[in-house]
Formats: structure tokens, sequence, C-alpha cells
């Protein structure tokens, strides 16, 4: 397989080439034979030597024990920070994607969006598709990835404060639209979740500069996830979440109603 990425530069490259040595010096021709031996199919390893998936904790703590001077026996821990950097979920993006699956209260605002945790498929496609970096494949990874963090909603409880002007801003066709503005309805309809929308009325208000989250994960201390415009940071700082808490209880009081809220969609839902 065909790999133009440099190892000087993705630990997931360099990582698989050393597996390939270790591989090659021990007399495995073939990734088969060593998949095979450890348990896998072929392309797990094919994925580990291309760099194209870092092995799981699971995975890589096999490879170690085949080779436990690979990588100076620092194997799985690198495996571990490539996987943060690599795949479709952006580095500066897991450590709030593993907060947001053990959370039991997620607070959310989103001025310019549906939040990724409420979106169809259709509509994160649509998100994600502008990213004009990244392959069809690479589009598909990531809203799959997208889609699977909706389970968190199974349990936890999940506050949204929306901008007005989500409802209004059409991302894909009519169609896509319109699904999403169902979906929500369905969504804002469980005991579990609220969606509060903040009108045009409202006029200019604190918040309007971009979007955040607020976890709040039992055992640990809260955390956040602001968006920036490049790219999200997840801080744990408690004068920063404090802050975070504060505004949304200032926009919350900009918001109408849970059910007026969903009287809103639903006459959008119908235009």
């Amino acid at each position: 397989m065909a790999n133009d990425r440099d190892p000087k530069n993705d630990l997931g490259v360099w990582l698989g080439e050393r597996l390939r040595d270790a591989r090659l010096a021990i007399g495995y021709a073939s990734q088969e034979q060593l998949a095979r031996e450890l348990g896998f199919d072929r392309t797990v390893i094919v994925k580990a030597e291309t760099g194209t998936r870092p092995p799981s904790d699971d995975v890589a703590g096999k490879i170690a024990e085949k080779f436990p001077q690979l990588c100076n026996g620092l194997y799985v821990q690198l495996c571990t920070i490539a996987r943060k950097s690599n795949g479709p979920i952006p580095g500066w993006f897991t450590d709030w994607v593993e907060i947001e699956a053990k959370t039991s209260i997620v607070r959310w605002w989103e001025p310019l969006l549906i939040p990724g945790l409420l979106q169809t498929e259709d509509y994160a496609r649509a998100v994600l598709s502008t990213w004009r970096r990244d392959s069809p494949d690479e589009v598909e990874a990531k809203v799959a990835i997208r889609i699977g963090r909706q389970q968190v909603l199974a349990t936890a409880d999940f506050r949204v404060l929306l901008d007005e002007s989500v409802l209004h801003r059409r991302i894909g066709d009519a169609d896509v639209m319109a699904m999403q503005l169902e979906h929500l309805l369905t969504l804002g309809a469980r005991p579990n979740i609220t969606i509060q929308v903040v009108p045009f009325a409202a006029g200019a208000y604190a918040g309007l500069s971009g979007a955040f989250a607020i976890a709040q994960i039992p055992g640990e201390a809260d955390a956040a996830y602001l968006e920036t415009g490049v790219q999200g940071i997840t801080v744990r700082d408690s004068a920063l979440v404090g802050s975070a808490a504060r505004m949304f209880d200032d926009l919350r009081d900009e918001a109408l109603s849970r059910s007026k809220s969903l009287e809103l969609i639903a006459e959008m839902e119908k235009s």
C-alpha cells in the first residue's frame, strides 16, 4: 500500500515503519502471517504498518508482547499519542470526546450550527464536506464518529441553547434541513434533552462570538470545550469553566421557554 506521508512528521507512520522492521527481522515475510499469530485480521497489521490507524491499546499491547523491545519498550504509549493526532478525530478534539463519553450533564451553546450531538447524518455530512482537505472517505469516517458520539444522549442530561439563526441557516438542501429540524423536534421531546432558542428579538448579547459546552462528570472536576474558529480547546481550569457556566445561565435568560422553542422549530420545519 502506497504511503506518501512523512515519518519525520507523522508519528503513526514512524511507528508503522518500526513495526514492519521488527516483523521482517524475526522472519515474518507477510503481514497476514503476523496477524494470524496475534489473532487479528490482516487489515489491522496493514493499518498499523502504514500509519493509517495506530493500534488500539489492546492491539498495541499484543504487538508489544510479541516485540518487547519495539520502540525501546514504549510502543503502547507512543500508539496512544499517535491516535490522538491521527484519524477521523483531530488530536485537539480527542480530550473532549473522552470527557463527553462519560459525562452526566452537558450544557451546549451554539450560535452558528446544530450541535454535533443533535445532527442527522445528512446534516453532518453537509457540514463536514466543507472541509476541502478531506477525501470523501475521510468525510464519511468523520460522519460515523459524530453519529457514534450521540450514544451519550441515551444517558446524559443534554441542555442546548441555539441562536435562532441556526434554524434559518440552510445546511445541505431543503430536504436535509427539513429532516434536521424534524430530528430536533423528536429529540426535544425526550425528557433528558432540553432545546431552547435565543430569538432574533434578543438583539445583541454576550455569546455571539463563539460556541462552547460544559460537561459535568461524576467524581471529576467540570470541563469546558471552547470553539476558537480555527479549532476548539478543552479546558479544566475552574475559572474558565466557571465563566462559561455563568455565560450559559445568562444566555438561558435570553432564551424562549422549552415549549415555545419547540413551537418555533416546528414552524420552521413546516415553512
